[in-house]
């Protein structure tokens, strides 16, 4: 995987870069962390300059994120469903959603870089409930300025050891998204037995 996306970086540069960030916002199985990282790593060795590949991987993640809004907008309910007939889409649309409900524009902001792989559901999810928009967009640019900021640094700075920070960088954020979902679990369980306690017998 990795000798493919640096063959990509070389032969197209930040255009592969802005194409992988905005496919893999609404939801196709693109490794642009890795291309950012190789992003990086060529600035590093002085084959691309730090803000073509920053800019790039910026728009791309923002005009992305900004087109999974509005599918689910124009969407709605009814592709809600239709993405939800897939058992493993269901589940992750229903975490998104959960992060969404709980946490709002906080949610939008920690889905693009913290608990990423949720990212394209929170798009969908965010437009299809309505949340206001520019409450979604102001932390959708902040949060995709930390995703990008991070690993084209992280690739700049280990431009020799790629590969092995994707692993790395990979297993932290698989440790975040199981911790942030088993805390919105947890405070919902503990919503619903504290709205049952308040029913009367």
């Amino acid at each position: 995987m990795t000798e493919t996306v640096f063959g990509l970086v070389a032969q197209y540069g930040v255009y592969v870069i802005f194409a992988s960030a905005f496919l893999s916002c609404l939801a196709l199985p693109i490794p642009t962390s890795l291309m950012m990282l190789t992003g990086g790593a060529f600035v590093a060795s002085g084959d691309l300059t730090f803000w073509s590949v920053g800019i790039s991987a910026y728009l791309g993640a923002v005009l992305g994120d900004q087109a999974g809004y509005f599918i689910g907008r124009a969407g709605g309910a009814p592709l809600t469903a239709r993405l939800s007939q897939s058992p493993s889409r269901a589940k992750v649309l229903t975490q998104a959603q959960q992060l969404v409900d709980r946490r709002g524009g906080l949610g939008v902001f920690f889905s693009t870089w913290a608990v990423a792989p949720l990212g394209p559901w929170v798009n969908f999810i965010s437009g299809a409930t309505g949340l206001n928009w520019w409450r979604f967009a102001v932390w959708d640019v902040l949060g995709e300025t930390v995703w990008v900021t991070v690993y084209v640094g992280l690739g700049y700075m280990f431009m020799d050891q790629v590969a092995t920070v994707a692993e790395i960088m990979g297993d932290v954020i698989g440790l975040l998204v199981a911790v942030v979902l088993a805390v919105a679990s947890a405070m919902w369980i503990r919503a619903v037995l504290k709205n049952k306690r308040r029913v009367p017998a």
